[in-house]
């Protein structure tokens, strides 16, 4: 059972050709608040359930609901490293974006076998994909479009286990050469980073940035959270 909240959805904005059904909301928006659901179940039992967050504008108005889709028996045994699926829908209960993480090694060692987020939008039609990039040392993604030409970089920091901090991926050109936003998470406070698995984070890109890497970008924000941030409840350790 989920903490739930009541927040205001944000009104539909004029769609401008060629833009998929639903991604309308990001056409004027240069960042994005998604909070993760504090499920009571996972934090009494130790269970592991399907993720859930809230995708707000900086107004505090809901945007999207993210609903993760994933096997039960995955969740408890193969923890943040699990495959699933993850529904994001509308004010109208509608799936506008549909992204895919299939079974991948979590060791950078394995260097054919990086992480990887398929996105797409309307669900059937691929826009993009997030893609690990080998480094020994710093996280490191890919932003890439449909045709598999890079459009951004992600980095993050050597270390994503800092105390009482927020922890930001930078958001670079395709060169790598000039920042263009963050994928930031977000310090909840000791007894939320504690004792739960609910993380917040903030996304920030140009307003112009075509509406179809806006929501990969937020694709890259689910995978960072699994990677990096997903406590196991096993182990409480992240």
């Amino acid at each position: 059972m989920a903490v739930q909240q009541q927040v205001p959805w944000m009104p539909a904005p004029q769609a401008p050709v060629d833009c998929p059904p639903g991604l309308e909301y990001l056409t004027q928006i240069e960042q994005l608040l998604v909070h993760q659901q504090v499920e009571l179940l996972e934090v009494i039992t130790g269970f592991e359930t399907e993720n859930k967050y809230r995708v707000r504008n900086a107004l505090g108005q809901q945007v999207y609901f993210a609903a993760e889709n994933s096997n039960c028996c995955l969740r408890q045994y193969c923890g943040p490293s699990r495959p699933f699926a993850m529904s994001v829908t509308d004010n109208n209960g509608t799936e506008v974006i549909h992204m895919e993480r299939p079974m991948r090694c979590s060791s950078c060692c394995c260097i054919c076998c990086l992480q990887e987020l398929e996105v797409q939008s309307p669900p059937g039609t691929v826009i993009g994909y997030v893609k690990q990039n080998w480094s020994l040392w710093l996280p490191q993604f890919s932003i890439v479009n449909a045709d598999g030409d890079v459009m951004l970089r992600i980095k993050g920091p050597c270390c994503t286990c800092q105390f009482c901090a927020d922890i930001e991926f930078e958001v670079l050109s395709a060169d790598g050469t000039q920042p263009v936003g963050k994928i930031s998470k977000q310090w909840s406070g000791l007894a939320k980073e504690y004792f739960t698995d609910a993380d917040n984070f903030g996304i920030q890109f140009p307003v112009d940035l075509d509406v179809k890497m806006k929501a990969v970008m937020l694709g890259a924000c689910f995978l960072i959270d699994f990677m990096f941030f997903e406590t196991n409840q096993n182990n409480n350790s992240r």
